[in-house]
């Protein structure tokens, strides 16, 4: 049974002058983030990529990868794949739980492309059309199938795969204007005009937006139909609600759906009684490497500079929570009943869903074939790093590996 609404997404872009988007964030456009961009004019958000293979063979890697909840609505699931069985089998058993998916073309990291990942199905654009035209044949409307890519250096090959896209029936596509191997710098946006003006497509551009107005001017100069951000709304989830700064309101906002994320059903009538208001060292549903990092990217220009320093080092829910209350006098609250059943996350069952992926696969498939799991959960991440080391970085290739 589909827990999601049938939204169309391509009824954002009509109805729409620019939609507001949520990158694909390793590491961090988990649900409680998804969650806390929704409260400021956020319109439609993408979970973190995910390896396709390992969502169609794994319990594990689906339960680990993939949550939702009521609230999570729009939603669009990004898989790297480089077979039709794996993403078609991945979106098929993801469709009940979503709005859409999107193929991931664009990382650049060596990881993928060892794997013939993101932006290595660029050189495959055969490869590339038949994945998407058989997902889109088999999954009816209104869900989505999209695909984000990067520039190659030939930009008429680069407008070319986006028309032959469109002819395969694609939702809609994301351009981040950089090349595969620009990790800085500027975007593309004469390139990123010129793939607009090439299509009939709603098209959206991605790259070096860190504020509201920079969203404005890109989509002013080149037509896109939409505007993706990482770096800035990792910094600032307020960003699209036109805040310069990350609000208390939304630090507050954070520490609310994180704390009533890691309450079970059968757990709440008890903390009614007596709140704890606290979230234990090793919770449900929530990684302390995620909720301290969103913390320390968001707290970054609000705190000064010795403080930051301490408060990116700590270690435990209790030492971060300890500081939030001493320093900004905020703690977390318990969500009245009727809110706290729309955040909960949700029982996802895939029960009846593996027929695709296995009236696709091919026959001499085995296990050693599958790509080993990637675990961003193992590092910190190059951004973070940097933040608990040095006050003078440059932290503006940190979602490189999401193309």
């Amino acid at each position: 049974m589909s827990t999601k609404s049938d939204k169309n997404i391509v009824d954002l872009f009509r109805d729409k002058k620019m939609v507001k988007i949520c990158a694909p964030m390793v590491r961090y456009s988990k649900l409680q983030f998804r969650n806390l961009v929704k409260f400021y004019d956020c319109d439609l958000t993408f979970t973190p990529m995910i390896l396709a293979d390992s969502f169609c063979q794994s319990e594990k890697a689906r339960r680990n990868e993939f949550k939702t909840n009521s609230l999570d609505d729009p939603l669009v699931i990004q898989f790297a794949a480089n077979t039709v069985h794996d993403f078609v089998g991945a979106a098929y058993l993801a469709a009940p739980y979503c709005n859409g998916v999107d193929l991931n073309c664009g990382c650049p990291q060596k990881w993928a492309k060892d794997q013939e990942l993101g932006c290595e199905i660029l050189k495959k654009p055969e490869l590339l059309y038949d994945i998407v035209r058989q997902c889109r044949n088999r999954i009816p409307k209104p869900f989505s199938v999209s695909v984000k890519i990067r520039l190659l250096y030939d930009i008429k090959e680069t407008v070319e795969i986006c028309r032959q896209l469109e002819k395969c029936d694609v939702s809609f596509l994301t351009v981040h204007a950089r090349y595969p191997q620009q990790s800085v710098g500027e975007i593309n946006r004469d390139a990123l005009r010129l793939i607009r003006e090439s299509c009939d497509k709603p098209v959206v551009g991605n790259g070096g937006i860190t504020t509201l107005e920079d969203c404005f001017k890109l989509h002013e100069y080149t037509g896109c139909s939409g505007v993706m951000v990482a770096n800035g709304i990792l910094t600032n989830p307020t960003l699209f609600a036109n805040n310069p700064l990350t609000t208390i309101d939304c630090v507050q906002n954070w520490l609310d759906i994180c704390y009533n994320s890691t309450i079970t059903l059968d757990k709440y009538a008890k903390e009614q009684e007596h709140p704890s208001c606290t979230i234990p060292e090793r919770p449900p549903n929530l990684i302390f490497q995620c909720f301290h990092h969103h913390l320390v990217f968001m707290l970054e220009k609000l705190l000064p500079r010795k403080k930051r320093q301490y408060f990116n080092n700590l270690k435990t829910f209790s030492s971060v929570l300890q500081f939030l209350d001493d320093t900004f006098c905020i703690r977390p609250r318990l969500f009245e009943p009727e809110k706290f059943l729309k955040y909960l996350t949700l029982n996802l069952d895939y029960s009846d869903r593996h027929s695709m992926y296995e009236n696709l696969k091919p026959n001499n498939l085995h296990i050693e074939d599958v790509f080993s799991i990637y675990d961003p959960q193992n590092t910190d991440g190059k951004y973070f790093s940097t933040k608990t080391k040095s006050e003078n970085c440059d932290w503006s290739d940190i979602f490189l590996e999401n193309g």
